[in-house]
């Protein structure tokens, strides 16, 4: 083997046999989709006139509006407003499902399905936030996004630690015994009543084209995935089915970051191009605006120091233009990185856009160090700890040891009769 091969074949190896990157898309999982289940129970009462019936752009005008750009909403398969209720229930639930990591292949589809038929109703409302949801929605699908700190990841774990348990049986039957067990069998389940949804879906001629191939090809590999594990989780398609599997988690967080790249990097080159950017006062002007100042004192404050303005304004096209070339040496990167995180979280309480900068905080996770996310898990679990170390157990009661089973019996000898250690002379 020549010095070119070694390490393409390094590389072969490394993208084909790990889902790379399990705590970043971990992390970009549950960001993305807490960012947009707040942002929907905050605009609960306002859902009619953003997305529904109520909205000004009319179910006609968006219906005209996708026949052109043939972007895919289920909002346009009808407009009643049971329909429109049920979509943004659905929606809101598939983002909580799919933060907490239950069946996170199948929540993740939902997931994108929720965003791009909300979002695609009403293209005019929102923001650069939205479209980063957008993004990363449709990016998560290809990740295997539940690997750690998910509830799926629990549940393999506790069928693992049950083969392991196993005495004289096949490792291969063990994990077969675990996985027909309780809350395993939800997934078939699942599995059927969605085929049967798209089946239905397919029949009324609401999908076509490219959309009819992606949700059949999804529907169809989640079968052949479980069925596969199930039947022989161990076996030759399943090691190839592994592999495909990294190759597509791998291609997906690839498109992550570039996608991270791309918008730091256009953001930053276009801001040169501005002369309110060249003249460093553009921090400026929406410090003065009512729209972007729910602290008015604050952004006073901000405002009146012309140094510190030109400070922001200049360090902001900086650092979003250096990015993409940090990412070669880490400690650089580590430190733009933080300070990017820093600058969105003073975008959120100065400008007031909390959701903007939690979908930003969320694309730049993919960035932070595994070393730092697992401290940062430590974290979180001992505090997870200590609270439920508080609170208060009821002890158990007679009801509770009766229900238990009955109290063993101490067994019978010659020299005792049954009787207790304590009365035998």
């Amino acid at each position: 083997m020549t010095r070119i091969e070694r390490p393409l074949v390094r590389g072969v190896n490394k993208v084909t046999g790990a889902a790379l990157g399990p705590y970043q898309t971990a992390v970009v999982r549950i960001g993305s989709a807490a960012t947009w289940l707040f942002f929907l129970l905050r605009e609960f009462p306002h859902r009619h006139e953003m997305y529904g019936p109520d909205g000004p752009w009319g179910w006609d005008m968006a219906r005209q509006l996708i026949s052109g750009n043939h972007a895919f909403t289920v909002l346009m398969w009808s407009d009643g407003r049971l329909w429109f209720e049920v979509v943004y229930a659905l929606a809101m639930l598939s983002s909580a499902l799919l933060m907490l990591g239950w069946r996170t292949r199948t929540m993740s589809v939902l997931f994108m399905i929720g965003v791009l038929s909300l979002q695609n109703r009403s293209i005019f409302i929102g923001d650069g936030g939205d479209n980063v949801i957008h993004l990363m929605a449709t990016y998560l699908v290809l990740t295997r996004c539940g690997q750690v700190w998910s509830l799926d990841a629990r549940r393999a774990a506790r069928a693992r630690a049950e083969a392991g348990r196993a005495v004289g049986q096949e490792v291969d039957q063990a994990v077969g015994q675990a996985a027909d067990r309780g809350v395993d069998r939800v997934g078939p389940v699942l599995w059927w009543v969605l085929g049967l949804a798209l089946s239905v879906v397919t029949f009324m001629g609401e999908l076509s084209g490219g959309w009819l191939l992606i949700f059949w090809g999804l529907w169809l590999a989640h079968g052949l995935w479980g069925a596969v594990g199930r039947r022989a989780p161990h076996g030759e398609l399943r090691k190839l089915l592994d592999v495909i599997a990294n190759v597509v988690h791998n291609a997906g967080l690839l498109l992550i970051m570039v996608e991270a790249c791309l918008i730091y990097a256009t953001a930053g080159w276009y801001k040169i191009q501005g002369s309110r950017w060249q003249d460093g006062t553009a921090v400026y002007y929406p410090l003065n605006l009512d729209y972007f100042s729910p602290w008015p004192a604050l952004s006073d404050l901000l405002s009146s120091n012309g140094v510190m303005l030109m400070l922001v304004t200049y360090g902001t096209v900086a650092v979003q233009v250096a990015f993409p070339f940090t990412l070669i040496n880490r400690r650089v990167k580590n430190v733009l990185l933080a300070a990017m995180i820093f600058e969105h979280a003073v975008i959120a309480v100065v400008l007031g856009l909390p959701f903007f900068s939690l979908a930003m905080i969320a694309a730049d996770a993919v960035f932070l160090p595994t070393s730092f996310l697992l401290r940062l898990g430590g974290w979180a679990a001992r505090a997870r700890g200590a609270v439920v170390s508080r609170v208060p157990r009821s002890r158990p009661t007679l009801a509770r040891l009766t229900r238990v089973g009955p109290l063993p019996r101490t067994p019978r000898t010659r020299s005792g009769a049954g009787k207790p250690p304590s009365t035998r002379a």
